[in-house]
């Protein structure tokens, strides 16, 4: 199975995080990882696992990396029955939007028919938790989910 990394960022956080996780997963699996910004939706496979990395900006929004995959899911309404993901999103709690850029994300897959597997990751800028330490955590959970077929959200 290849995994594919995808990242929403702003200042370069999730990107970090990204290519942590990638490089922990890369002894196991085929992984590449992909900013949003270069992204296209047509290419989300069934073939593939994808892990999506995204951070929150401004209030709430989107970060500027991860707008050009949403518009392009918006504009093309691709059919993505069959294509399973799992989300982990940056943000700070201090904030009501606190993650909602994942979010927005993840209701856009869910809403063309894609499947959310395993928790919901999320790192809080306001804790002392290193983003990439609770990302690999995250992806190891995921994937134990994913090969057991304990794929609740």
């Amino acid at each position: 199975m290849r995994i594919v990394i995808l990242y929403g960022t702003e200042s370069g956080n999730a990107e970090l995080v990204a290519d942590d996780v990638a490089e922990m997963l890369s002894d196991r699996f085929d992984v590449r990882t992909h900013d949003m910004s270069g992204a296209d939706p047509s290419d989300l496979s069934t073939d593939d696992f994808f892990l999506v990395i995204c951070s929150t900006h401004g209030d709430g929004e989107l970060p500027s990396g991860a707008r050009p995959f949403a518009e392009a899911l918006d504009r093309d309404q691709p059919d993505l029955a069959g294509v399973r993901y799992a989300v982990f999103g940056l943000g700070d709690s201090s904030y009501d939007t606190y993650s909602r850029g994942s979010e927005l994300i993840d209701d856009r897959l869910r809403a063309l028919g894609a499947e959310r597997v395993g928790p919901y990751g999320r790192h809080d800028a306001s804790s002392r938790d290193v983003p990439s330490d609770l990302a690999k955590q995250w992806a190891a959970d995921v994937l134990a989910a994913l090969s057991s077929g304990n794929i609740a959200q």
